[in-house]
């Protein structure tokens, strides 16, 4: 069988490379820009499902004694998902939710909007034991995920820095803030959590009359 020679393209006719237009550059940033967005939304999500608890084998089981008196005394019928306020968990899953919480205060919040420390402006390292700035960062953080994804539109970062960070930060670091008693001075770390207003106390009630 005669061998055959691979044709070999004639001087001058080699294809031409192919190039993007000018006028689709933006498009294609635009959207390499969003795709990189949803991928950091998930990661965050992926990272949160990962430490959170499995209760799906405890919550399928069925107790062996649980008759209809049990049923109508025992927890709710289930409603949709539990609330994603921090203060709204408890144990493992609130731990895990301070773990991410504190990931993202340590590397986002602080090395970009933490300015300086001061008595007008305080601040303190131990903040996840002030239960008010777990609170008011964790809702800043839930904002943060929500108006820098993609799906907020161009105006998102703009209002999260107006309706969400300023006012939190204001509040947080203001003289009278829950940090009022904690550091100053990064030289001089202190700590003290404030105390709150007690409970009012309770009496039991006298409508039935002394006996």
């Amino acid at each position: 069988m005669p061998e055959t020679t691979p044709a070999v393209p004639e001087p001058g006719t080699e294809p031409e490379p192919f190039r993007v237009a000018d006028e689709d550059l933006d498009d294609l940033a635009s959207t390499l820009a969003a795709t990189i967005a949803e991928v950091r939304h998930h990661g965050v999500i992926l990272d949160r499902l990962a430490v959170e608890p499995d209760t799906s084998a405890s919550a399928a089981a069925p107790a062996d004694d649980a008759g209809p008196v049990a049923a109508d005394a025992g927890a709710a019928p289930d409603s949709g998902p539990p609330s994603v306020f921090i203060l709204a968990l408890g144990g493992d899953a609130y731990a895990a939710e301070l773990a991410a919480l504190a990931n993202w205060v340590d590397h986002l919040l602080l090395p970009v909007y933490g300015r300086e420390i001061s008595t007008t402006r305080p601040w303190c390292d131990r903040w996840y034991e002030h239960l008010e700035a777990v609170a008011r960062l964790h809702g800043l953080w839930l904002a943060w995920q929500q108006l820098t994804d993609a799906d907020a539109g161009l105006a998102g970062p703009s209002t999260w820095h107006r309706d969400h960070l300023d006012h939190t930060l204001a509040q947080l670091r203001a003289p009278d803030g829950p940090f009022a008693a904690c550091t100053t001075s990064p030289v001089r770390p202190t700590h003290r959590v404030l105390a709150t207003p007690a409970p009012a106390a309770t009496t039991p009630s006298t409508a039935g009359g002394a006996q």
